[in-house]
């Protein structure tokens, strides 16, 4: 009986263990609602690091990138703001958190880029304490999956 139960922790230790960490780091920890569908935008250029793949959806998608200018401070180069995020809908979602709460993409980004990296979800709360960190980030994925959505209509 004993080695049953050793067995059984052991195979569900290996499941725990194999489960992807930044699918929880995107969201603060996994206490907020995933967003399937953000996750994997942005990451259809294999073997080229995700910030140049970023930047280059951006320029190929001046629609996309004329609405996030619009909630950037005036003259930010959207290749630099989107460097060192995973794909384009955390970009995407974190743009939106900023504008959405008022607080400067920069600190933000900063926030999330370390070091420490820190989740959106953490970020968040590290700037705006009073803010509601899971609600917010749900709104801000909606608002980028539409974005995105909407890009793509034309």
């Amino acid at each position: 009986m004993k080695t049953i139960k050793q067995v059984l922790f052991f195979v569900a230790w290996g499941a725990f263990a194999s489960f992807p960490v930044s699918a929880l780091a995107q969201h603060g920890g996994g206490h907020g609602k995933s967003s399937s569908s953000m996750h994997g935008m942005g990451n259809s250029n294999a073997g080229k690091s995700s910030s140049s793949a970023i930047g280059e959806k951006l320029q190929d998608n001046t629609k996309l990138a004329a609405k996030l200018q619009s909630l950037l401070p005036k003259g930010t180069d959207l290749a630099a703001a989107s460097s060192g995020f995973k794909n384009l809908g955390a970009f995407v979602s974190a743009v939106h958190v900023a504008h959405n709460l008022g607080i400067p993409f920069d600190a933000l980004k900063a926030k999330m880029m370390g070091p420490p990296k820190e989740s959106l979800g953490k970020a968040i709360h590290a700037l705006r304490p009073d803010a509601d960190s899971k609600s917010e980030i749900s709104k801000a994925n909606k608002q980028a999956k539409q974005d995105v959505d909407d890009s793509k209509s034309s």
